[in-house]
């Protein structure tokens, strides 16, 4: 059967024109409202939106200093997070963040830049509301009450050993006073009635 002419040339077309649709559909769009949040000296928090419908099964983030041109790269797959850890930074330096969605068709294109500055502890310590009190300083004050206590309790167990001791001694003495008393009694007397002759040489005489 005779096809109609530029019949074979229009089925490649309307495959290709299939598949750059399909591809079109496919792409992402890149990660919004990319923000830093819990921004400590060492560690902050960055988290982002999507557009809803895109295919995301992961993320990628890459992290650089300002003016350096060495990329952490922190990639995540098979999650529905929208937000990542960033840790082991330095203080009191700039930081520049980008955020990238993943597919199982490949990556968005990165987000806009986000630049960030970690603050010095000094500031961070300054900043901190007289109020506010981590889990970390809750242990450190119950570790000092638990060591008060204990050093409490070892001196009143001393103190109490100590008058149990005086109390032993002091009812020993008493118990032996009364017969020290007799004992010096008996010598007193026998001290002051010295023993007399009932008769002698002169008595004999008289």
């Amino acid at each position: 059967m005779a096809q109609p002419p530029g019949s074979s040339a229009a089925l490649p077309l309307l495959l290709l024109g299939f598949v750059s649709s399909v591809r079109a559909d496919t792409v992402l769009s890149a990660p919004l409202n990319v923000t830093i949040r819990e921004l400590g000296v060492n560690s902050a928090v960055v988290t982002w939106e999507i557009l809803e419908g895109d295919p995301v099964i992961g993320f990628a983030i890459t992290q650089q200093k300002k003016d350096v041109h060495m990329l952490r790269f922190i990639q995540e797959v098979n999650t529905t997070t929208r937000s990542c850890a960033l840790w082991d930074l330095d203080e009191d330096t700039e930081y520049i963040v980008h955020v990238q969605s993943i597919s199982m068709g490949g990556s968005s294109p990165p987000s806009q830049p986000v630049l960030f500055r970690t603050p010095k502890e000094s500031e961070k310590m300054a900043a901190k509301s007289p109020d506010e009190v981590t889990m970390e300083e809750v242990g450190q004050a119950a570790q000092l009450r638990a060591g008060e206590l204990i050093i409490i309790v070892v001196v009143l167990v001393m103190w109490a050993g100590v008058i149990v001791l005086f109390c032993r001694q002091y009812d020993i003495i008493k118990d032996n006073e009364p017969n020290n008393n007799k004992d010096k009694a008996k010598n007193s007397s026998e001290c002051s009635t010295p023993e007399h002759p009932q008769g002698g040489l002169l008595r004999s005489n008289v």
